[in-house]
């Protein structure tokens, strides 16, 4: 078994959304959850098939952020993996619908973050262990902190 880590490349104005999945339908539901959800949307997914042919499949309605994902795909490698890449638009707009999708298995990270997934390699193929979302704390945060955040939360939208 190999340990290998490999960094996500995305736009700095996007979010993306890691995750696996377990059947090819998967990637019309994704496809579905996703404009359902923001009308509009700006995305692409990339969903990596384990069987069959074991094809990087995609959707989505950007083509630069499809290809995108794709890229990311087949640099990854594994099996039954998804990743959506999104822009105008945050995760927490389209989770609640990612995680219903019945072949959802898991998220590891939905993210504007620089990402590191963690893969192990064997003679089988690649699986994803878990992902570095962002950077470690470096402090506890102060009053300034606490007001800074939540004026940002109200700024977006996110709070009242």
């Amino acid at each position: 078994m190999e340990l290998i880590t490999e960094t996500l490349h995305f736009p700095s104005d996007c979010n993306v959304i890691l995750g696996q999945a377990h059947f090819i339908k998967s990637l019309e539901d994704l496809y579905e959850a996703m404009v359902n959800s923001v009308p509009g949307i700006k995305f692409g997914i990339a969903f990596n098939e384990a069987s069959g042919p074991c094809l990087v499949r995609k959707e989505g309605t950007d083509n630069e952020l499809i290809e995108i994902a794709v890229e990311n795909m087949l640099r990854l490698g594994a099996g039954h993996a998804f990743l959506i890449i999104l822009r105008d638009a945050y995760p927490l707009n389209v989770l609640p619908a990612i995680k219903d999708c019945r072949e959802v298995v898991n998220i590891f990270c939905a993210t504007a973050n620089p990402v590191q997934v963690i893969l192990t390699k064997t003679e089988q193929g690649k699986g994803i262990l878990g992902v570095i979302d962002g950077q470690s704390p470096k402090g506890i945060e102060l009053d300034t902190d606490i007001t800074n955040r939540k004026k940002l939360l109200r700024d977006i939208g996110y709070k009242r």
